[in-house]
């Protein structure tokens, strides 16, 4: 494995470690959100919207659709807050409902996801690696705009894993495929990304 998988890993867990330790810094507003606070629940909006559009914007890619997406994720999650335990911070438990929402929102448009032959072999880390591999000098703006360019696909896979941080276990429930999908998915979108930048 090479040493961006596990600066990657290191970060996430980190991340993790920061998310548990302010798990309930806004345990007030969340309490009042309980009750119908509408005060509370235009606090917590100001606090996560950007995030919940950008999450949104990433899988939909229309500026519109992610707003819309956005703002009934939002009335869902007020709609539901009675339902949400704790156990993870809002912001993910908020994540789930966008990514769910974003997708119902694709898939209104078309199926998503290549049929994948059975007898396809999955090669896990080679197709890291040979990706990996490939010498790309260019600018965060252009491999946003790539991904952009992609199938819906691939770009809700990397999306899913290498901005939003979810594993494949994750994915595959999120998407409702297997691990082995999302792996075989995230292989070929890293190589179509990597055939679009190099078109450039």
């Amino acid at each position: 494995m090479g040493a961006a998988y596990y600066i990657r890993t290191s970060l996430y867990t980190k991340m993790a470690n920061v998310e548990a330790a302010f798990r309930n810094l806004h345990q007030d507003l969340l309490d009042g959100c309980k009750t119908g606070d509408q005060r509370a629940q235009f606090q917590i909006y100001k606090l996560y919207y950007k995030a919940m559009y950008n999450t949104s914007l990433r899988i939909v890619n229309d500026t519109m659709e992610a707003e819309d997406v956005m703002q009934e994720s939002f009335l869902s999650a007020f709609e539901k807050i009675d339902t949400y335990s704790g156990t993870v911070s809002f912001g993910a438990w908020l994540k789930k409902i966008v990514i769910n929402r974003s997708l119902d929102t694709l898939n209104k448009r078309k199926a998503v996801f290549e049929d994948i032959d059975s007898h396809v072999s999955i090669k896990d880390e080679s197709g890291d690696e040979l990706v990996r591999s490939e010498e790309v000098d260019v600018r965060v703006e252009e491999i946003k705009e790539a991904i952009e360019k992609l199938p819906d696909g691939y770009r809700i896979i990397l999306s899913l894993y290498l901005l939003e941080g979810y594993d494949h276990d994750e994915i595959a429930e999120i998407l409702s495929i297997s691990s082995s999908t999302s792996r075989s998915q995230l292989s070929r979108a890293k190589q179509k990304l990597i055939g679009e930048l190099k078109r450039k």
